[in-house]
């Protein structure tokens, strides 16, 4: 069997860093459908304003866009359905009795497609994090740009 080359698909979601504080991450498999998969390798989907919700003991992804598959016929998907992902037991029942603690949420934070070809998302157990916390993020991000800019001078 031939192995496949590494895709360069690596959606992010880079809100998720700045409002929360990440403190425990996963990485899950999603179920899809085909024109789902398609759309992805064509890097057209979104982790912007998504989140995880557990029902009846499964973990689902809520508001993930993956953008409909232009040669998609009459079985095209929908845009913004809920998506299923796949964890082990034990896993899911760690991430229940985290989440279930006040201000704790699980969020997306990346997309991306393994070696084997198929789609995975990497899924954090986070924290929420208040104004002052996202004031020190933005000082500490352009310290470290200055620092750099004045490293590259020099």
């Amino acid at each position: 069997m031939a192995t496949r080359k590494p895709t360069a698909i690596n959606i992010k979601n880079r809100k998720a860093s700045f409002d929360y504080e990440l403190l425990d991450t996963y990485t899950a498999g999603i179920v899809l459908t085909g024109t789902e998969i398609k759309s992805i390798r064509q890097s057209k989907a979104s982790l912007a304003d998504t989140y995880c919700t557990m029902i009846n003991g499964e973990l689902w992804v809520k508001g993930m866009h993956v953008a409909e598959y232009f040669y998609g016929s009459y079985n095209n998907h929908q845009a913004k359905r809920d998506r299923k992902l796949l964890l082990t037991a034990k896993e899911l029942r760690k991430l229940t009795a985290d989440s279930k603690n006040p201000g704790f949420t699980i969020v997306p934070t990346r997309l991306f497609i393994n070696e084997k070809g198929l789609a995975k998302l990497v899924i954090s157990l986070a924290r929420g994090k208040h104004q002052y916390d996202k004031r020190e993020t933005l000082r500490e991000n352009d310290d470290r740009r200055e620092m750099a800019r004045v490293m590259h001078r020099s």
